[in-house]
């Protein structure tokens, strides 16, 4: 899905949808993606969520770079138009890490050995 989409776009949901829509904030904010992730917001059912984002910004426990790439619109159409305007701010600290190597295993040993 991540090197198939352009954008991810959310529909007012529960659980299931607020945990996929944060892994994937969370994939951007470790620069695995650059892809905006849009809410679309029907009667309002996003914005207590925004201005949680916005609130967490504004006390620095966010990047700017990480609440930006949340889009929201009430309409289908709004939500394209301002997909298709998004641009992408860097995150400079994430942005020095390449992920697209992996992390091999042989880098890392755990000693899962009992000592007693």
């Amino acid at each position: 899905m991540l090197d198939n989409s352009d954008a991810f776009i959310a529909l007012p949901g529960g659980i299931g949808t607020l945990e996929e829509i944060f892994q994937i904030a969370f994939w951007a904010q470790l620069n695995i993606h650059h892809k905006p992730i849009g809410l679309l917001n029907v009667d309002g059912f996003f914005n207590k969520l925004l201005s949680f984002l916005d609130q967490a910004r504004e006390e620095n426990f966010i990047l700017h770079s990480s609440r930006q790439i949340f889009i929201s619109a009430s309409t289908a159409k709004e939500m394209i138009d301002k997909l298709e305007d998004f641009v992408y701010e860097p995150n400079h600290v994430a942005a020095q890490i390449d992920w697209s190597k992996g992390i091999s295993s042989k880098s890392r040993k755990l000693d899962l050995s009992l000592h007693l």
